[in-house]
């Protein structure tokens, strides 16, 4: 898709049309449909971001690679009748994060690799993310490295763009505080970005584009992260307060080209996200958030299929995801932290919601269709989407979602979406 609404947010926001766009950050085929059927409905671009870790040009944790998922998007996109024309690609923290165990040349030359095979494979929306330290370095670089990094990971999707069938790439430059994903701790206090560093980071970058004879790509740069005060850890969430992020929002009059880009606004209460987007924080990027909504429908569909048709515990979903997760705790061990019984309820009911990353598991899918299977078929009486899918019972009651599992777990996404929506396109 054109990336005419990207590149207009700046200017939209300095004129008074506090206008935005949901950046949904999944790999889930439900998820997928869930926000291009709310596109559908909203009638507006749809925008999908993977990151760094997630897909690259070596597969990445799901085992594809740019190409691959841009196929697996449009693949859904073409089933449920959504026009490619109105979706845009975005890769996310494009950097050495997954060399950064390397020597610094080879973890960028692979960065660079990465870039590359993005851009050719038609994703517009390029955040360019090189602050994390490599191999033998510091663990957060000095601005100026980062920036001339991130300029040479620029100079490779130039040239990429260039040979390419697609819109030359809009450029996303700055990283945010904590990491990506989610704090790993309790929220105890959160660092807004500081107006000034704001501002250096657009600066520094400007001048390593220029030192590169980018400045042609430089002028497609619309977007710079910041920390606002949002954030979440596993079991609390930091909302937003304007109050908090009023000075870092007069930046945006020094830098007029950008609007901000907030990360981790998973849980953010409506009327938050909206003030978010009436700030500036114009892309609003959500990934856990929505992996956690559709958890909470795969687990209550296992709740209903059970009493309709009782089954040994270790057979349910739930029961599958335990015995999945304590045989390989690679994507948990290391950020859920306390007794037997706190661990347990974290593996499932975090909003970190790691247990995201098991999904994509032959075991775990086998289990997701088992229990559709088992519904299949069914009217699901309404009043177990009342005791155990409670958020969309209404919609069910009035007829506009159908009591059918796959459907009650994409309404459950959408519900999450939909929130997104308002808040990005006020009427």
């Amino acid at each position: 898709m054109s990336t005419r609404f990207l590149r207009d947010l700046p200017g939209r926001h300095a004129a008074g049309d506090p206008v935005g766009i949901t950046s949904v950050c999944s790999a889930h085929p439900l998820v997928i449909e869930a926000a291009l059927r709310q596109g559908l409905d909203e009638d507006g671009p749809v925008l999908i971001e993977a990151t760094c870790n997630q897909v690259n040009q070596e597969g990445g944790y799901t085992g594809m690679t740019p190409v691959d998922f841009r196929k697996f998007v449009t693949g859904i996109a073409d089933r449920i009748g959504f026009d490619a024309a109105r979706l845009i690609l975005g890769g996310d923290h494009l950097g050495p994060n997954p060399w950064k165990h390397l020597p610094p040349e080879l973890a960028l030359g692979r960065a660079e690799a990465m870039v590359d095979a993005y851009v050719k494979a038609g994703f517009t929306k390029i955040h360019l993310d090189t602050s994390m330290g490599c191999a033998d370095e510091s663990e957060a670089l000095p601005d100026e490295m980062t920036a001339t990094r991130a300029a040479r990971l620029a100079k490779v999707s130039e040239a990429a763009a260039a040979g390419a069938d697609f819109d030359a790439p809009v450029y996303i430059v700055g990283t945010e505080v904590p990491i990506p994903g989610g704090a790993t701790e309790a929220l105890d206090h959160l660092e807004v970005t500081h107006r000034d560093a704001a501002v250096k980071t657009v600066d520094v970058h400007r001048q390593a584009f220029h030192d590169l004879g980018l400045e042609g790509a430089f002028e497609r740069a619309i977007g710079v992260v910041v920390q606002p005060g949002v954030e979440f850890g596993n079991e609390n969430v930091a909302v937003y307060q304007r109050d908090k992020a009023r000075e870092l929002s007069t930046a945006l009059k020094e830098i007029p080209q950008f609007v901000f880009e907030a990360h981790s606004t998973d849980y953010q209460p409506p009327e938050a996200l909206a003030r978010l987007v009436e700030d500036g924080f114009a892309i609003l990027k959500v990934g856990p958030g929505v992996t956690f909504a559709l958890r909470e429908a795969f687990y209550g569909l296992d709740h209903i299929a059970a009493v309709l048709e009782p089954i040994p515990e270790d057979q349910t979903l739930r029961g599958t995801m335990e015995r999945l997760m304590l045989r390989d705790p690679k994507h948990w061990g290391k950020y859920y932290h306390g007794g037997v019984d706190e661990l347990r309820v974290q593996r499932h009911f975090s909003y970190s919601d790691r247990i995201r990353y098991y999904w994509p598991h032959a075991e775990a899918a086998a289990a997701v269709d088992a229990l559709f299977a088992r519904l299949d078929g069914r009217v699901i009486p309404e009043t177990l989407v009342s005791q155990y899918l409670g958020t969309l019972y209404p919609a069910v009651a009035a007829g506009r979602v159908a009591a059918s599992a796959p459907k009650l777990a994409v309404a459950a996404v959408r519900r999450v979406l939909s929130v997104y929506g308002a808040a990005a396109r006020p009427v």
